[in-house]
Formats: structure tokens, sequence, C-alpha cells
């Protein structure tokens, strides 16, 4: 196991600058382009130190908790199926590709099933194909925790789609995490390729086991050739006392469609960074999300879709259900570039508080350089409907279980956009679950 090392009178960045020389001793040297664009992204991450609220992207937002734990990185462990069982599918999948604290788990893994040429596995083993060289490339170094990530990830997984090839049976992707004494760290990667014409729906969980605090630093980068259509559902089931951070950033070329669902069902602190650059004409891209927070926990979810190119359509929307004294953000930016004409752009964020305490900073953003454009956003937050618990309950229905059947309802906008029908099954048992405590 290799662990932060400690050094009096250092700093949380000195830290993880001596995690990276430890790694690197660690670790096989893979391909030159991959060592360089760690030792870039370390640079980065050293020149920009951890975000605070005193940087604008933060403002609502304190990391200061994870910041200021010593973490190690997360020691080899197993687990067994039935830990997992509800987030594997079997045969309704074509393969599926499962971590446990950062390292690929052969036994809780499908990875041969997948369509001729399809590649679906571990990144340490596709280093060499020529997919592989967009690793680092897309998501970048302009980030923090994203730099960090590059710089520090062993493994992760890797889903390549040749051109013209369509799977009829999505791929899931599954990250563990178990819990430990000492407050661990991982790094998820995943790389998603989709080539020209082709067709997949890709899964991707991250779940957190046990006890401890935990830290899931994780980058997913999309490309998406030109004329592909790629679904991605991500669901994020930490800890009461684990962190988790995300990046996923698209870049999407013509006539591409993308489609994102984003689930956050636990964790003490939760940041999403959603980015996709559209950088050919005629391209479709949508970001649904919903999120629940309970208790003293804080979900922040910031996205932005930038219209390099003309005639492409984006469509946003992103629920919350918050209780207790949780705390929300949503931060939507919409960027539309001086040639992106035609472009059709829709932002919407809902928020249902269920307590006094409970708040959400919302903050919606348009920044517009054509002139023929239609972009719109839109923001409300609200209660439950006290005339809608009026007429069920006049109906013979529980207060607990009116409120129950509301909320599901508001959620279910997002989750009956979910077009893998086992997922969808059981996001609505899950979602039942986690509803917070002050709905019940």
């Amino acid at each position: 196991m290799s662990s932060v090392v400690e050094h009096p009178g250092t700093g949380p960045v000195e830290r993880y600058v001596a995690e990276f020389e430890a790694a690197a001793d660690r670790r096989p040297a893979g391909p030159d382009w991959l060592e360089a664009r760690r030792r870039d992204a370390m640079e980065r991450f050293t020149a920009l130190g951890l975000p605070t609220t005193r940087d604008e992207e933060y403002r609502f937002t304190n990391v200061g908790p994870i910041t200021a734990t010593a973490f190690v990185r997360a020691a080899e462990a197993s687990v067994e199926r039935a830990a997992i069982a509800e987030h594997l599918y079997g045969d309704a999948v074509a393969a599926e590709i499962v971590f446990v604290n950062g390292r690929f788990a052969a036994s809780l893994s499908t990875v041969g099933t997948a369509a001729t040429g399809v590649v679906a596995g571990r990144l340490a083993d596709h280093l060499q194909t020529a997919d592989a060289a967009s690793l680092g490339a897309v998501a970048g170094s302009d980030a923090a925790f994203t730099a960090l990530n590059t710089a520090l990830f062993d493994d992760g997984a890797m889903v390549s789609v040749p051109q013209n090839v369509v799977l009829d049976k999505p791929i899931n992707i599954v990250f563990v995490t178990t819990g430990a004494p000492q407050a661990t760290v991982s790094y998820p990667r995943v790389l998603l390729v989709a080539g020209e014409h082709s067709q997949a729906q890709v899964i991707e969980t991250h779940i957190g086991l046990g006890g401890g605090v935990h830290f899931s630093c994780a980058v997913t980068e999309v490309v998406a050739a030109a004329s592909s259509r790629l679904e991605h559902y991500r669901l994020q089931f930490e800890r009461p006392d684990g962190y988790h951070y995300c990046r996923l950033q698209l870049q999407a070329a013509r006539s591409a469609t993308f489609l994102s669902h984003a689930f956050s069902l636990g964790g003490a602190i939760v940041r999403n960074d959603l980015g996709a650059v559209l950088g050919g004409e005629g391209i479709d891209c949508t970001l649904n999300g919903l999120y629940l927070a309970d208790g003293d926990t804080l979900v922040d979810n910031h996205t932005t879709i930038d219209h390099a190119q003309p005639h492409c359509g984006s469509h946003e929307v992103y629920k919350g259900i918050l209780g207790g004294r949780a705390r929300g953000v949503f931060n939507g930016k919409i960027i539309v570039r001086q040639d992106a004409q035609k472009t059709d752009a829709k932002q919407t964020n809902k928020a249902m508080l269920l307590s006094g305490h409970a708040q959400i900073n919302t903050k919606p953003q348009l920044e517009i350089l054509a002139d023929d454009v239609k972009c719109t956003h839109g923001a409300t937050v609200g209660q439950l409907d006290s005339d809608a618990m009026f007429y069920l309950q006049a109906r013979g229905i529980a207060r607990a279980d009116a409120r129950a059947l509301l909320l599901r309802a508001f959620a279910g906008d997002i989750v009956n956009r979910v077009g893998f029908e086992p997922l969808r099954e059981r996001l609505d048992g899950w979602l039942l679950a986690q509803i917070p405590k002050d709905a019940v």
C-alpha cells in the first residue's frame, strides 16, 4: 500500500506531491505520452493549489474537510459478489468491469462478452491503442482535483466502440471502496470512446461500503465521434462520511448525440463537474441529474456546455431533494460562441426543500456571443404542494405516504428518462430508501 508521505510542517499540496513521487516509483512505467501528461498534471496541480471558498467556482462549497485530511491510498481488498449484487446486471449487460479500491477485480468482472472489436476492460491493458491517446487530453488539467487524478490514478476502465458497431446491451462499470481505520483515497478513471455511427450505453457506478472516511477523486472522459450515439448513466452511493469528486468531460464531433443521466445518492461532500464541448455541427447534448441530500451533507453540481459550432442543441434538467441541514449547489453555464448560430439551448434547475434548514444556491449562466440563437434557463426552489398533500390525505392516504408519493413524482421526471429498464426499476427502490428523513 502506498500512503501519503507526511513531513512536519508540510501542507496538503506538498503531501500530494510526495504521493506522486512515491507512486512513480511503485507503478510500472506507462507510455511516454502518459508519463508526460502525469508530470504536467502534477505541475498544474501544484500551481493551482487546492480549492477554497475564495475561488469563485467553490464559493458555496467548502472542501476544507477534504483538503485538511491526510489520506492514504486505499489498500487492496476483496468484496463478495453479494455485497454489490444490486449494482450488477449479469446477462442484461454486454460486459461488467469492477474495481475494488482502485484495483481491477477479475473475479467480479466479465470483460469478454461484448461485440467483436469492442474494448471493454482495464485501461492498463489498452494503453498502447490509438484510442487511449485521448486519456488526459479531453479533461485537461484546468481544475485541481482533475489534475490530481491524472497525476495519481493507477488504473481504470476503458470502453471503445468501433465505427458502425451498435451495442444492444449496456456496458457496466463499478467502482467499490471499502472501509478502513485510516482515511483513504482512490482515483477512479474512465475513458469512453464511441466511433463514427456507433451506438452504446454505459453505466458507471461508485459505491462506498463499510465505515471510515474515504475520498473518491474520479475523472471520466468521453470522445463521441461523428454521428455516434452514447448514453451514459452515472450513479454515486458514497458512505455518510465519504467525499466524492467527479469530472465528466465530453468532446463531441459532428452530428453526435450524447445523453448523461447523473444520480447523486450519498456522501458528506459531493462535487460533480460536468463539461461538454460541442465541436461540430448538428450535435445534440442532454444532461439530466437528480440528487438527494440529508443531514449536514453537501451536493454541488457544476455544468458547462460549450456551443462551439452552429446548429447544435443542448437540453439540461437537474433536480434536487434536500432535507435536514443539507445544502445544494447548482451552477449551470451555457456558452454560445460567436460562430455558433442556430443554437438551441435549454436549461432547468428545480430544488425541493423539505425542512426550514435546507438550502440551495442556484446560478444559471448564459454567455451568448452569437445573435441567431434560442437560449432559455430557469430555476425554481420550493416545498411540497400543500394542496396536493391535502388532496391525497383527504382520500385516506397517510401523511408520510402522501409526501413520499409527491417526491417520487418529482424525481420521476428524471428517473423515467432512463432507457435501461433494469436500472430504471432499481432506481425507484433506491430513491424511496434514500428520501430524506424529513419526508417521511
